[in-house]
């Protein structure tokens, strides 16, 4: 079982990101979205996406991180394709995952979300072990953030449609909320 202390995950690898802030005064905690990132797109098992997350990703390493020069964004929590968890921007702050969002008509979604990234891509199914590891960290936030419900979770091209996609098609969004059920989260 996962525990959130001072908004940090006890027990996970926990690299913290420049690439936060205080969240608006008063604002709750209310919504999880879903993301899915790979560096080089559909490239797995590298340490790139840490590095976007710190800003060390070397711009000149692959061609496509040409465009992602002087980028500056995180997410509160990466999961792996093992079902590894990093953190990287307590929860009690605002990490820079979502942008230009909106959701319910309520806009700049970072101000009262958390942020999880998926190691994939929008075409390859995800592995087991991020589905048993996201159900066990979105049951952890609902309880600690009791305004997190199943159907506040959401993925980024629903915060964001047009510009985002992720987490893709090859989300499970039935498998997730079934593990959800399973452990009375849903």
């Amino acid at each position: 079982m996962l525990v959130v202390e001072d908004g940090w995950l006890a027990g996970v690898r926990c690299l913290a990101s420049p690439n936060c802030d205080r969240r608006p005064p008063g604002t709750a905690v209310d919504l999880l979205v879903v993301h899915g990132i790979s560096l080089p797109p559909g490239c797995f098992g590298t340490n790139r996406v840490i590095e976007l997350f710190q800003n060390r990703l070397d711009a000149r390493a692959h061609p496509y991180f040409a465009e992602l020069e002087g980028l500056r964004v995180s997410a509160h929590v990466l999961i792996r394709r093992d079902g590894e968890l990093v953190q990287f921007v307590p929860f009690h702050r605002r990490a820079w995952h979502a942008g230009v969002s909106c959701f319910e008509g309520r806009e700049r979604c970072n101000d009262y979300s958390i942020g999880v990234e998926l190691e994939g891509a929008d075409d390859v199914p995800y592995a087991p072990a991020q589905y048993q590891r996201l159900a066990e960290l979105a049951g952890t936030l609902m309880r600690v953030y009791a305004r997190i419900s199943a159907r506040r979770i959401v993925g980024h091209s629903d915060i964001a449609p047009g510009r985002k996609t992720d987490p893709g098609p090859a989300f499970d969004w039935a498998r997730l909320y079934a593990l959800l059920d399973e452990q009375g989260g849903a």
